[in-house]
């Protein structure tokens, strides 16, 4: 049944409480879809596993996006906040390491968030620009640990996408096995990157144009504007 009590897409108008209990409902279950399925999860499945019917969701969000943006606002802000985390810490090489663990953390149980960190997808301005402020601060923090000399100098920003796509292979193969192998994993990462274990590697690293169309190859199978 539609929900008449929801507010129009992009008032701040207050949601009446059965409207605001049918929105957390829908954002609950389309958060463990998300997280289970990827950004392809079917929206008809998510409106039935929160009790709703599929008019009552686009009531609430027109669009994939708009649902993909509410889910995964928290996720971005820490993310950003973990990278702003970073570019300010006292040690860069720390600061650089714990921003790929939370970096890292935030997509091991989390296929939706793997997607939106390892794809080039037709996505929200919100999201897109948060993504492209991620990859300042990281850029910013690699050039910190760089310029004192704690991390390798032929690493560049677009090599954090190797971090992202075996992480998410990683996790996605051990989390019913070992929900946390992916950590052993980053370390000895994080171990390769050293300045100190530096050693000539044998092709230049992936221009920018490069990745984004890699990125681009990987989301090529998702829709995300339904």
């Amino acid at each position: 049944m539609d929900d008449p009590s929801a507010a129009p897409p992009g008032t701040d108008r207050p949601l009446r409480s059965d409207a605001r209990r049918n929105r957390e409902a829908l954002l609950a279950a389309a958060a463990t879809a998300f997280a289970r399925d990827g950004l392809e999860a079917p929206l008809e499945s998510i409106a039935k596993t929160a009790g709703l019917a599929i008019g009552t969701l686009y009531r609430h969000f027109p669009t994939r996006l708009d649902l993909v943006q509410a889910v995964f606002e928290n996720k971005f802000t820490a993310w950003v906040a973990a990278a702003e985390e970073a570019v300010a810490a006292d040690d860069p090489w720390a600061g650089f390491a714990r921003y790929l663990e939370a970096m890292c953390e935030l997509q091991a149980d989390d296929r939706g968030m793997n997607d939106l960190a390892s794809m080039r997808l037709p996505l929200s301005d919100y999201i897109d620009e948060q993504i492209l402020h991620i990859r300042e601060l990281a850029r910013q923090a690699m050039q910190r640990a760089q310029d004192e000399g704690m991390l390798r100098a032929d690493v560049t920003p677009e090599d954090l996408a190797f971090v992202i796509w075996s992480h998410s292979r990683i996790a996605a193969a051990t989390r019913d096995v070992r929900p946390d192998a992916w950590r052993r994993h980053l370390y000895l990462l994080l171990d390769a990157l050293r300045a100190d274990s530096a050693h000539p590697l044998p092709v230049p690293a992936l221009s920018e144009k490069e990745l984004r169309q890699a990125m681009t190859n990987l989301g090529s199978g998702t829709a995300c504007a339904e």
